[in-house]
């Protein structure tokens, strides 16, 4: 893996290898950063279905879980 560095003083710009210390920080770094993109677009789908659900109880008197009304109505 290689890191672009410009200094912006100078304007000289210079390209290198990572350490191995480097590489391995940006490895954790990127699989947390997927770990928290993935959990995010998990929580969004989780409320949507719940959304979803609750609405078509509702219009089936159906009753709702505690999931299925914060995701109606936010409480």
């Amino acid at each position: 893996m290689k890191t672009h560095t410009i200094n912006v003083q100078t304007g000289q710009s210079e390209i290198r290898d990572l350490t191995s210390e480097e590489e391995t920080k940006a490895n954790a770094d990127i699989k947390k950063a997927k770990e928290l993109k993935d959990a995010e677009v998990s929580a969004k789908t989780t409320k949507a279905n719940n959304k979803a659900s609750g609405k078509a109880k509702l219009k089936s008197g159906e009753a709702l879980t505690d999931d299925e009304i914060s995701a109606l109505f936010g409480a």
